[in-house]
Order: C-alpha cells, then structure tokens, then sequence
C-alpha cells in the first residue's frame, strides 16, 4: 500500500524499540463514545469512524508508532446480525485499516515527518487486529479459550477476516489476546498465504495461558515460522510479561518480543466492568527491553498519558 512507511517493521525492530500504542476502548470511552454493544469498538467502523480517528490520533501524538485496529471484535458474523451483508463488512474491515493509516498523518507539534521515514519520532505502522474467536462472543471467552472447536474449525471461523484485512493493506497483522496453543495453531493457518507478516501475542495468567495450557507449548507453536515478526503477551497484568517473555525467548530464540499488558485491572464479564488498582508503570519496560521486547505499548486502560510516559522509560532507561 502506498501509504505504508518504506521501511518495514521488522528492519525498524532489528535497530530498537518501537512503541505500540494503548487500549483503544478506553480512549474511545473518554471521548464520550459508547461501547456497550457485542461489536465493541468495531461498531463504530459503521456509525463514527471518525472517532476511531481520533482515538489513534491520540496515541500518535503520544508517541506511538504501531497503531492496532479496531477490528479486534469484528467479524462477518456480528456484521451479519446488524443486517450487513459479506461485500459492507469487508468495507469496514478495509476501514478500520484506512482510519488508522489516516491517523497516523496526524501532525506532531515540534516533531514533523511523522508520516514517513524522514523527521522525528518517524514512521508510523498499521496493524490490523485479528482478536481471537473468543472475543467475537463477546461473553469475555477470550479469556478462558477452550471453546470446544479444533484447529481446522477456528482457521475456518479466522481466515476471512484474516483476508479482509489483509486485502488493505496494513503493514503487520496483530494475532493478539490468544488464549491456547490451539488457536495459535489456527491462526497461523489462516494467515499462512496472506503476503503480511504477524506477531503472535498470547493472554496469560499464573504463568500459563488463559486457558492454562504451558506457555513452552504455547510459544512452541511459532518456532521458527518466517511469517511471525514478534511473538509476546498482551491483555494480562504486567507483572506477567517478564517471566512469559523469557519463555517466549527460550522457545522463539531470534525472534523479536512483543508486550503490552492491560493497566492491572481485571476483567468481570459478569458485571462487564473492570475492578481492581492499576499496577501498570512504565518502568517495568525496562526489564522487557532487556529481555528482548521491541515492540512494547499498552492494552486495556492504558491511555496516551501512559504510552508517552512508556515511550521515555524505553527511549532513556
């Protein structure tokens, strides 16, 4: 795509960090957006993309140079039940690739040439989200994983989507919130012929996937697969990057690290409400350099505050 920076992620991972941004949901609620609906932050891909602009926008100017997509919850299905047919929610697919390209022109006061290779703070990536079939039941199975289905079954449910998105042509595609080793394996099926690369970017817990499988195994997956640029975690407390990264190290050596964990606070799908106190600092991605992440930014309830605060810990440690 001709907007895409010309360098390519993974050179800009081979010279250093590069930082990822924050929960887009959280930004989109504090600009007064409302959420609650099964399509998530993907229901305003139809009724106000330009607040997914300007969620982005935030994060740009925050510092941020990988921009995920609003497409974490989407799916042909949901479009479906919202009376949208295959050709409008490809669109909106394309869409949220389009917002996020657009977003990431977004001038920077005293930093020009965000846009492309030349200037400060540089090239800004797209990375469309493929969230985990989980997510798409919006009951919070992503983090339990274990649905019942086999491979086969949910690189069928993943490869349209996966298709979708790829057809816009972003630049890396974000295998993100996976709970097990088994929608790994799917989802590097689905993408398998796409022409993106991904990372791979597992939830965890207690120091074992959401679906409490061992994260060796989980990682195991990705081993020496040319397509995946990263593998990591991502939507757990951060407390839980240092020890997942190194096993992602062990088991993926030479293969860049992703991180970006949720502000510490947990998840009740019952209540559909967040509880606890944040632990998020960002002096915790420190350790995470040094244990070979290159992309680090924010999940849940992570703000722009947060990823700019993220950026000087990584950028002046």
């Amino acid at each position: 795509m001709s907007d895409s920076p010309a360098t390519p992620l993974a050179e800009a991972l081979a010279d250093g960090v590069v930082l990822l941004d924050g929960g887009l949901s959280n930004q989109l609620e504090d600009q007064g957006s409302d959420l609650a609906d099964e399509l998530w932050s993907a229901r305003l891909l139809a009724e106000d993309p330009a607040q997914i602009e300007a969620a982005h926008a935030a994060y740009v100017r925050a510092g941020a140079r990988v921009l995920i997509t609003s497409s974490y919850q989407a799916s042909f299905e949901g479009f479906a039940r919202r009376g949208l047919g295959a050709g409008e929610a490809r669109r909106l697919f394309g869409r949220s690739v389009g917002l996020a390209r657009s977003a990431a022109r977004t001038p920077v006061p005293g930093r020009p040439g965000n846009s492309g290779d030349s200037g400060a703070p540089g090239p800004v990536w797209v990375a469309g989200s493929v969230g985990p079939y989980g997510a798409v039941l919006a009951d919070g199975s992503e983090y339990r994983g274990r649905y019942g289905l086999g491979v086969r079954e949910l690189a069928a449910f993943h490869r349209p989507r996966v298709a979708a998105l790829a057809a816009a042509g972003p630049d890396v595609l974000a295998l993100e919130t996976v709970p097990d080793a088994t929608e790994a394996e799917a989802l590097l099926d689905a993408v398998a012929g796409c022409g993106v690369p991904v990372w791979l970017s597992f939830t965890v817990a207690g120091g074992r996937t959401r679906a409490g499988g061992p994260l060796a195994e989980a990682f195991a997956v990705a081993s020496g697969n040319p397509q995946v640029l990263a593998v990591g975690v991502n939507c757990c407390a951060a407390e839980e990057v240092g020890p997942a990264l190194e096993t992602a190290a062990r088991m993926c050596p030479g293969t860049p690290l992703v991180a970006y964990p949720n502000s510490g606070e947990g998840w009740d799908a019952r209540r559909a409400a967040w509880a606890g106190t944040p632990t998020f600092a960002p002096a915790l991605a420190r350790e995470w350099v040094a244990l070979g992440a290159r992309l680090v930014g924010g999940c849940c309830r992570v703000g722009p505050d947060a990823i700019a605060a993220l950026g000087r810990a990584v950028q002046h440690p």
